[in-house]
Order: structure tokens, then sequence, then C-alpha cells
């Protein structure tokens, strides 16, 4: 009888276990410690831009997706990648996809007025975002510049880690973010949600 019990109270505990899980979305992160794949994005409010204004994730309720990039000037990997950036927010937002740069970094060569003449001269199509208390950065458990982070139209998270396979273009075999992306504007599963983020590390006063 006992032996019963027991096993009725185990499988009561999975089962709703099981159905926690699927209520949430959420599916744990392998490279993440913070943040889980279809997990709700972390809301952010009044982070200053290289426009003058001030910016919120809550802007953007009318876009279909968000790419929220992790990166800086200094970093040589994030220099590397800038040109694809460039290229996959304008051609995402005819489609309706918002890309949104934030620099959590403290280095001289990341200060507000240097950020604001490389927006310039590399004329980005997207808002660039200083957070010098780091505190965005931390919330989603980034690591790396450049770390990228795909929100759906729930504002979960459906894609996070590398922008591809390689920091040189000719070597590139897989676009997981443009994957991602393709699979979120039709409503379908992505097939890769997490790569590990590959680019320098973000350091922090308190370490996520």
């Amino acid at each position: 009888m006992w032996t019963r019990c027991l096993k009725v109270a185990l499988l009561t505990f999975t089962m709703l276990l099981c159905l926690s899980v699927n209520a949430t979305g959420a599916r744990a992160a392998k490279f993440n410690r913070i943040l889980d794949i279809g997990a709700k994005a972390p809301e952010w409010k009044d982070l200053r831009g290289t426009d003058g204004r001030s910016h919120s994730l809550a802007d953007h309720k009318e876009a279909k997706a968000i790419v929220v990039v992790f990166t800086c000037n200094h970093c040589p990997v994030a220099q590397a990648y800038e040109e694809r950036l460039i290229t996959l927010a304008k051609r995402n937002k005819k489609e309706g996809v918002t890309t949104i740069a934030i620099s959590v970094s403290r280095y001289e060569a990341d200060d507000f007025e240097s950020m604001k003449k490389r927006a310039k001269d590399r004329k980005y199509p997207f808002a660039y975002l200083q957070d010098t208390s780091q505190k965005t950065g931390q919330d989603y458990g980034a690591l790396a510049t450049p770390q990228v982070f795909l929100l759906d139209r729930d504002r979960r998270v459906a894609y996070m880690g590398s922008i591809d396979d390689s920091m040189h273009p000719g070597k590139v075999t897989e676009r997981f973010l443009q994957q991602a992306i393709d699979a979120v504007l039709i409503n379908k599963p992505v097939e890769v949600e997490e790569t590990k983020p590959i680019g320098c590390p973000i350091f922090y006063d308190r370490h996520p």
C-alpha cells in the first residue's frame, strides 16, 4: 500500500512539473545561467541612445520581432560583425523586425561620445544604447560582444547566442540569427535555439 501511494505521489509531482514547464514555455539554456529559451525578455527603460533619445523596450510594441545585440566599439570581434549586423538590420526592418544594440562596456573606447561617433560614421540603421549600470547585460546574462537575443512577438526569447558560425564572412556556413528570424516571422519553431556566444568577454562589477 505504501509503495503504491509513493508511486502515485511521484507520478503526480512529475505531471505537475511538466505542466509548469509547459505553462512557462521556457527550456533550460546551455550557455546562459540567467535566461532560458522561451523565457519572457527582461524589460529595460530610459537607456540613452546615440540619437539623443531615451529608449525602452516597451517603445517597440508594434515590432514583429526584436533583435537585441550586446556589443561595443573596441572589440575586434564586434567590429568584424559590424557590417553583417548593419545588413541584417536593414534587411529585416522591411519585415517588421527591430534591431537594438546595447553597450554595457566601461572601456574608455566605449564612452558615449565614442559611441555617437561610431554610430554616425558607420550610419547605424538601429538604435545604439548605453547602459553604464550594466543591469541590462546582467538581466540577459550576456557574456560576450557581440551576443544576440531574438525576441518573438510575445517578447519571449526565441534564439540567443552568436550571429553565425564564423567571424570571417567568407567562412560562414550557418546563419543562426537570420534562420531564427525567418522562422519567427512565419510562426515556425526555431531549429537552432541557442549557440555559444563568441566574442570579447563582458566585464561586470558583479558577474551574472
